[in-house]
């Protein structure tokens, strides 16, 4: 894969950046829809593609981009196909450092040290051509506008972006509800993408990351017997980024 186009996790995080604050929008959410945009990514370049509600690897070769490569081989090394609810939901300890810290090799951010409350050394990003940011907007600023149905990249960017809850973000206020709505209605225009973001709205809602149920074991289908246990309602633990206190302050 060549580096002239930036990567779905590249333009989503710089949709989340605040361009006055130089912090991320909804940072929670957005560690769950860059690991759903990375998913995407290597879909579009033709390395994996949907199973019913799972990923399966067609083409393990790498891509060229060593976070996606990353991420293939451990899609790879599964050996089967995994649900999107399942890798979205796993720990992605440094994710959002290791996209940011790139974009600022790129010369896309630049990192302005500070401190929280005075003591603590945070560290936030500021872009270093808002046209970049423009442009990516503008994208979905014309398919809410239009109408008209986007290429599936711009399609899975506003699925991920309503998934992770940037609409509020990039279309604040009851002036940007409608917009909004149309944001959220894009999610229909790439399966993919489509996929993927309902993963990501069903990790951060709690929805059990299990298995669709099964034929009950010989013994246990007797009439009025209750069914397979509900699944855990929590939302997958995910490891604490101790050791990302500088890295954005939220």
């Amino acid at each position: 894969m060549g580096r002239s186009r930036r990567t779905l996790p590249e333009e989503l995080l710089l949709l989340a950046l605040d361009p006055a604050t130089g912090t991320t929008a909804q940072p929670q959410s957005l560690d769950l829809g860059l690991a759903g945009a990375q998913l995407v990514e290597l879909a579009l370049a033709g390395r994996i593609a949907p199973d019913g509600d799972r990923i399966a690897v067609v083409v393990p070769r790498p891509t060229g981009d060593p976070t996606l490569d990353c991420a293939l081989e451990l899609l790879r090394r599964r050996g089967a196909p995994v649900r999107a609810v399942h890798w979205i939901g796993g720990p992605r300890l440094g994710l959002r450092q290791t996209y940011l810290s790139h974009l600022e090799r790129c010369g896309m951010v630049h990192a302005v040290a500070g401190q929280m409350c005075g003591v603590l050394p945070t560290t936030r990003y500021q872009a270093t051509d808002n046209a970049i940011s423009r442009e990516i907007r503008s994208r979905l600023d014309s398919a809410i506008r239009t109408g008209v149905p986007p290429d599936p990249r711009t399609a899975a960017l506003a699925a991920l972006a309503h998934a992770v809850g940037l609409g509020k973000h990039l279309y604040p206020g009851n002036e940007g509800r409608s917009s909004r709505s149309r944001l959220r209605d894009l999610i229909r225009h790439d399966p993919m993408g489509g996929l993927v973001a309902h993963a990501v709205m069903d990790v951060q809602n709690g929805v059990a990351a299990q298995p669709r149920r099964s034929a009950a074991p010989a013994g246990r289908a007797a009439a009025g017997a209750r069914p397979a246990a509900e699944p855990a309602r929590g939302v997958p633990a995910q490891s604490r980024r101790g050791s990302m206190t500088r890295a954005v302050a939220h």
